[in-house]
């Protein structure tokens, strides 16, 4: 961890409380020592007033809210509003049809996959954006299943899915299973590995657990699945953005995620789908569209899939969405995904350190693993009442989330969370379980 983020000395006190306090400083150091601090200004979030400043508008109703939500929805970059009014404008009011070509409407699937690809670890020509998750899911189980089954050697006829999966992906791999004639077998993510065997197509499975923040090995369970001859699929909804992912390092087959998580696509924004360039010739999609034809605009009855990653479209773009996302990538110009990772560990340990230090510290119990080669970046904590308690949370300004039966989440998102935003709400929530007891 480099010094920006190094611990500091432990605070003295007499107590739990007094040692709370004492982390009110260090908060404000490690925010000053940031790198990434200057990013936040890249996006609309509630700030405090300035120093002597008379309050005005919602500022006025209390202190600025602390979003701990980014896991789920992240932020608005700042430069989104203007972009998405031009495209409305200008690009569809004026230039209307032309827009497709002029203003690059229809090569826009590509080009964003590409300024995803490096937050993937991944070349260009390998991501493509459109369509949702769950879509793109469908897309690479049953095209997985095809490539294995396509391959010599034994019948490939199982598919594995993570037990722990987001429950969607467990509704598509059922039935890609049954399109393709597979069983599916729902194992734990760590098992994968040891299950997997000559009958296995492939397995699906989460890079981060939704749950808990559990960050599985990508690199490992990839390697024994091949070392079988089954392929990897992963889902990086809750790693993309956020951690170093490695596709092309580690030599995952085929991958999908969301873009409205760290990556602050917007609400319902497209997602993507990463096609390993050696398998594209062989990438046999369940959905063939118009888009992904060789020759979209021959009206050729027969189907004739483009080279490329373009074999994973389908339909026409979702142009508005797909163009605040675009938009919404600018905050990543100058950003190291490396550099992301090592803020969120501190944040996520910062976090944990003033969870331990409150008095009602002990009534909380941290599900994210504590090392961190296994943690993503949220922090999920077991609370009796979770869900009354978060509802007090977000009446009082810390926005987090609920995940039933017993699970507070509160994600850190290193472009715009700071060490005083963890700080309050670790404050907060004292003050809830406080009034609780």
């Amino acid at each position: 961890m480099s010094e920006a983020y190094a611990p500091g000395a432990a605070p003295a006190g007499g107590g739990p409380a007094v040692e709370f306090t004492g982390l009110a400083k260090r908060a404000a150091e490690l925010d000053l020592a940031d790198p990434l601090r200057a990013k936040r200004a890249e996006f609309v979030l509630d700030e405090a007033e300035p120093s002597g400043a008379e309050p005005s508008g919602a500022a006025a109703a209390g202190p600025p809210v602390v979003y701990l939500d980014g896991n789920s929805l992240g932020a608005l970059p700042a430069a989104v509003p203007a972009r998405v009014a031009d495209v409305v404008a200008r690009e569809w009011g004026t230039l209307r049809i032309r827009s497709w070509t002029e203003s690059g409407w229809w090569t826009a699937p590509e080009r964003i996959g590409d300024r995803i690809a490096p937050l993937l670890g991944a070349a260009p020509g390998q991501v493509v954006v459109g369509d949702s998750t769950s879509v793109n899911v469908l897309k690479a189980v049953v095209a997985g299943v095809r490539v294995a089954q396509s391959g010599a050697g034994a019948a490939r006829d199982e598919v594995l899915v993570d037990a722990t999966t987001f429950p969607t992906d467990g509704y598509v791999a059922e039935s890609a299973a049954r399109l393709t004639g597979c069983a599916l077998r729902a194992v734990e993510p760590h098992e994968i590995a040891a299950t997997a065997g000559p009958r296995t197509a492939l397995a699906l499975v989460n890079h981060v657990d939704y749950r808990t923040g559990r960050l599985h090995d990508l690199p490992g369970t990839t390697a024994a699945l091949h070392a079988v001859g089954a392929l990897a699929v992963w889902d990086l909804c809750h790693s993309a953005g956020a951690l170093p992912v490695g596709l092309d390092e580690h030599g995952v087959d085929l991958a999908v995620g969301c873009t409205y998580k760290f990556l602050n696509g917007g609400p319902g924004s497209p997602a993507y789908l990463y096609v390993r360039r050696d398998l594209q010739s062989r990438f046999d999609s369940p959905l063939p569209g118009w888009n992904s034809h060789a020759d979209p605009f021959a009206m050729s009855a027969g189907y004739r899939p483009a080279d490329g990653a373009v074999r994973g479209r389908v339909g026409t773009p979702d142009i508005l969405s797909m163009l605040a996302l675009e938009a919404a990538l600018g905050v990543w110009d100058g950003v190291a995904i490396e550099a992301v990772r090592e803020k969120s560990l501190a944040l996520s340990d910062f976090f944990l350190e003033c969870v331990a230090a409150l008095p009602g510290g002990p009534s909380l119990t941290p599900l994210t693993p504590l090392p961190h080669a296994e943690r993503g970046s949220q922090v999920a904590l077991r609370c009796a009442g979770a869900e009354t308690v978060m509802g007090e949370l977000i009446a009082r300004g810390v926005v987090g989330d609920f995940r039933p039966p017993d699970v507070l989440r509160f994600g850190v998102t290193p472009l715009y969370t700071s060490f005083s935003d963890i700080y309050r709400a670790a404050g907060v929530l004292g003050e809830v379980l406080d009034d609780r007891r």
